[in-house]
């Protein structure tokens, strides 16, 4: 395998560093359990003071390393465009991080024109971090990753996104033909781990009708090298606003995007 190019293998490292230090950040800015410390931008959209304050540290590092860089975050529309594009999620299940829970994460992408080619994303409070460079693996605490051997529906693990921007007769719709593949859905609120769930083979599927780029920009180059399938997210509108994801080990993706009519790429 030749090396990877050195401008995007000198920026992962450093969106590694960089991520690093916001994770460390959030997690000293983290509320103890309890109620929500958080304020409602919408139906099931929370913002915290530190989704903010880490959005803010990122844009602001990265554009002093790489100045002619893109950047897109999640709280701050595109501040910045270039034909390498940064896309940040800075607290990827703010639910859970408002209610001082463990499932959630820093997500950083990286994007070449359309094409996603490198991801970071650092859940702190499990001590875990991904990364991806596309065309040289994917990697869950630097061991490499690949998505899960099992073949049998009935005995797969599937994990389903909620939103209260799907009609609810359209969400049950996907969840009784889950179930009818012989396995019931889960849901942690958190789909940037959901999908680096897929990619290490925690979890056999994933699906979330309606997902933003900044949630997924860095877990589409770990399903990538993970060997995982993923349904057309990009070319669906994904680049430009809300689109649907499927992500699937290659064993059972075929009858996960038949049973909920999601199809693949």
């Amino acid at each position: 395998m030749s090396s990877p190019s050195p401008a995007l293998a000198t920026r992962l490292e450093a969106a590694r560093a960089v991520v690093h230090d916001a994770a460390q950040m959030a997690m000293a800015m983290r509320p103890p359990p309890g109620g929500p410390q958080a304020s409602q931008k919408s139906a099931q959209d929370w913002l915290t003071e530190t989704d903010g304050a880490v959005e803010a540290f990122i844009a602001n590092r990265m554009k002093a390393l790489f100045p002619d860089d893109g950047f897109q975050g999640e709280e701050g529309g595109v501040a910045r465009t270039g034909s390498l594009r940064w896309v940040v999620d800075p607290i990827d299940g703010t639910s859970n991080y408002a209610r001082g829970r463990c499932r959630w994460c820093i997500s950083l992408g990286l994007l070449d024109g359309d094409e996603p080619v490198a991801g970071v994303i650092d859940a702190p409070a499990l001590g875990e971090v991904y990364t991806a460079l596309r065309g040289y693996g994917a990697f869950l605490n630097g061991k490499r990753i690949q998505a899960s051997p099992v073949k049998d529906p009935a005995s797969s693990m599937i994990e389903m996104g909620w939103s209260n921007r799907v009609p609810k007769p359209v969400f049950m719709e996907k969840m009784d033909a889950i179930m009818a593949m012989g396995t019931m859905p889960r849901s942690g609120g958190c789909g940037a781990l959901a999908l680096a769930d897929v990619a290490s083979g925690r979890l056999d599927g994933y699906i979330e009708i309606v997902i933003n780029l900044w949630d997924v920009a860095a877990a589409l180059p770990l399903l990538a090298e993970a060997g995982a399938r993923v349904s057309p997210f990009l070319q669906e509108g994904g680049l430009t606003g809300p689109a649907t994801i499927l992500a699937a080990n290659p064993h059972i993706a075929q009858a996960l995007s038949k049973a909920v009519s999601i199809p693949l790429a």
